[in-house]
């Protein structure tokens, strides 16, 4: 689980990024204007640093997306195409703010050929907090995941050198030293934690294939360098806590006397 939340973490930005480059401006424009004007406006656009791509649709395209959407010929209603020719716009993650695309419209998309630009206010807003609130969570939820796993680790493992203690204290009164005594119990715990970083790499990566094959778009923003960084994190930080928890375990069983070991 922690691997998983570990695996959003590091995809956070990619993931927003997606998200927000998806959101289109859409810019609805005169059935006067020319073919001239259109692409001119077009060529304009794509050398915006604001602007990541666009797209131009025809009012006829329009009308046939319409037809399929309403499953009727709307046009022998109406006798004519009521629709309007369009340029969707999609602009690059870090201009996806209220603010940003105001004043992108103001200064770039002005024009007697242009008959509306139309986007939705409230939408980037929502979509901006939603970002924010689902990183902290990301973040807190990482945090506590690993108290837990910390917390659950040290019990077992102060479990099982507390069934111990009696061999730890014979190996001291034959004159072990407790580096001696330290390294068998810490070779253990980092093969305990590399066993089961592993195994947590295994069920993350068939998760990713999973994932990856159901939907392309997946694989393409999590890439395999972020998935091997988390693989190497969750391994050292497997082996880390597991030798860490059993280090300051056994610190406390070699400062007792005979005496304590029975309480």
């Amino acid at each position: 689980m922690l691997g998983v939340f570990g695996l959003l973490l590091l995809n956070a930005n990619a993931i927003a990024d997606k998200v927000r480059e998806d959101f289109a401006v859409t810019v609805l424009l005169n059935n006067e204007a020319s073919e001239l004007e259109v692409r001119q406006f077009q060529k304009s656009l794509q050398l915006l640093p604001e602007v990541k791509s666009i797209q131009y649709i025809s009012k006829e395209e329009a009308a046939e997306d319409l037809k399929k959407d309403l499953e009727e010929d709307f046009m022998d209603f109406l006798g004519y195409n009521p629709l309007l020719n369009v340029i969707e716009i999609n602009l690059n993650a870090q201009f996806v703010e209220s603010s940003l695309i105001e004043q992108f419209e103001k200064e770039f998309l002005v024009g007697t050929f242009i008959n509306e630009i139309v986007y939705d206010k409230p939408l980037i807003q929502m979509m901006n907090d939603n970002i924010k609130r689902i990183g902290l969570f990301l973040i807190f939820g990482s945090a506590f995941l690993t108290l837990i796993s910390i917390g659950l680790i040290n019990s077992s493992i102060r479990l099982s050198i507390y069934s111990k203690r009696f061999i730890i204290k014979t190996m001291q009164l034959v004159g072990a030293t407790r580096t001696f005594i330290r390294m068998p119990f810490l070779w253990r715990s980092l093969r305990h934690g590399l066993y089961g970083g592993l195994i947590a790499c295994g069920l993350i990566l068939g998760l990713y294939l999973y994932a990856a094959n159901e939907m392309p778009a997946i694989a393409e923003i999590l890439g395999l360098f972020k998935l091997s960084i988390l693989f190497a994190g969750i391994l050292l930080i497997g082996m880390a806590i597991t030798s860490g928890c059993t280090y300051f375990a056994l610190k406390k069983y070699l400062k007792l006397t005979t005496d304590q070991l029975y309480f």
